[in-house]
Formats: C-alpha cells, sequence, structure tokens
C-alpha cells in the first residue's frame, strides 16, 4: 500500500526541488493531517471516512505541490543549474581522490622506500603493499567513483538522464588522460609526485574513456530500466 504521500514526494523531487525540503514538507503534512484525522474523529464516521475528510481538509496532490514548487527558494542547486553541479561535482571529487591516491603513494615512498629513486618498480610486502595498493585501487577507480556519486545525486533529485551521463562521461574522459609521474627531481634531488594529463593513441583513448563510461554509468542505467517505474494514465 502506497503511504500517503508519496504521489507527492516523487512530484516534488521531479519538479527539482531539494530532497531535504521535500522530507520537511511531507513531514509537516503528516503531523498536520494526524491532527486533521483526530479532529474528524471525534465527528463520527467510519474510518474510511474519517481518513477521507481529513484528506480533503488538508488539500489535493495537485495544490500541495503547486504550492511548494511555485517557491524558487525551495529548488536545488542542481536543478537551478544542472549544467554547473554535473560538471563541478564530478571533477571535484577526482581531484580530491587524486589528492588522496597521491599522498598514499608519496607518504609510502618516504615511509617504506626512502633511498629509492622512485616508488614504481620496487616488490612490496605485508602492510607496505596493501598501503600502496590503497592508493593505486583509489586512483584507477576515482573516475567510476565520481560517475557513481552524480548518478545517486541524479536518482536522489530526479534529475533527467542527460545530466549524470554527461557527468559520468566527463569523470571517464578525464580520468582516461591523467598520469602520474614520480622520481627524484635532478635538482636538489628532492623527490616529487605530480599528474600529468597525456593523450595515448586515438583508439586507445576512447576505448580506455568509454570502458570508464561505462562502468561508472551502469548501476545508474540499471535503476532507469528496472526500478523507476512510469507513471500510467488510467481512463475514466
Amino acid at each position: 500500500m502506497a503511504k500517503p504521500f508519496d504521489e507527492l514526494r516523487e512530484r516534488l523531487l521531479t519538479a527539482g526541488v531539494a530532497p531535504r525540503q521535500v522530507r520537511r514538507y511531507v513531514t509537516e503534512l503528516s503531523e498536520h493531517l494526524v491532527d486533521l484525522t483526530a479532529e474528524e474523529s471525534r465527528a463520527g464516521g467510519s474510518r474510511a471516512d474519517i481518513a477521507s475528510r481529513a484528506v480533503a481538509r488538508l488539500g489535493g496532490t495537485d495544490e500541495l505541490a503547486t504550492a511548494m514548487i511555485a517557491q524558487r527558494k525551495f529548488q536545488s542547486w542542481s536543478a537551478r543549474a544542472p549544467w554547473a553541479a554535473f560538471s563541478a561535482v564530478p571533477i571535484c571529487l577526482l581531484a580530491a581522490m587524486y589528492f588522496v591516491a597521491l599522498f598514499v603513494l608519496w607518504s609510502g615512498w618516504k615511509m617504506f622506500l626512502p633511498g629509492a629513486a622512485t616508488p614504481f618498480g620496487h616488490p612490496v610486502r605485508g602492510f607496505e603493499g596493501l598501503y600502496f595498493q590503497f592508493g593505486r585501487t583509489l586512483y584507477y577507480a576515482a573516475p567510476v567513483l565520481a560517475g557513481w556519486a552524480v548518478a545517486w545525486l541524479a536518482v536522489r533529485q530526479r534529475t533527467k538522464m542527460f545530466w549524470p551521463l554527461t557527468g559520468s562521461l566527463l569523470a571517464a574522459s578525464v580520468g582516461s588522460m591523467t598520469q602520474v609521474q614520480a622520481g627524484t627531481a635532478i635538482v636538489g634531488g628532492t623527490g616529487h609526485i605530480r599528474i600529468n594529463f597525456a593523450l595515448a593513441s586515438w583508439l586507445q583513448q576512447v576505448s580506455y574513456a568509454l570502458l570508464l563510461f561505462m562502468i561508472a554509468a551502469a548501476p545508474y542505467l540499471i535503476w532507469v530500466s528496472t526500478l523507476r517505474k512510469p507513471q500510467r494514465k488510467t481512463s475514466e
């Protein structure tokens, strides 16, 4: 059995109202409906009649949705500027995860391979191996995780399919071009780590970007195809 405000919740999210505002609004309506039901129960009648009168006093879904949607201040930032939200979110997440991955590489280099000219190509085992492997996994998984994040944002806020797929493709494209360089600098012998953006062969670049994109977008596409039920109009 559907909850009283399920349809209203979906209407508001689809219209771009921020999820936290939807939760607050539905909570207030639920509390108000309880009060109205208590008032109507004192007037007598069957449970169905009492519930019907209470809902009628509260207002219909169209009326309640219009009152909320009309106030732009309740719109989510991703609904107001989806082009910015779904480009900024994946890039910022990529930057944050790459920073952590490079810090793990740099700190592991200093702790476990202090005399090495580069942290690459050295056999490490035990905790040291796990430490380096964590950073390596985070680095390679970053574009996929960024794509999953924008998919979660799109599902949460019922965003049109175009935007999360665009965000996932952006993350995959940037991720396919990153290369890590680590070694001892010539001047002063200081170890350095950096990320470069380089293009490999055209076919290799596109293939890797498409692979990342498919992995990143797969959960969202599965959700769209299996869990998102289309609304059906009933004929009277």
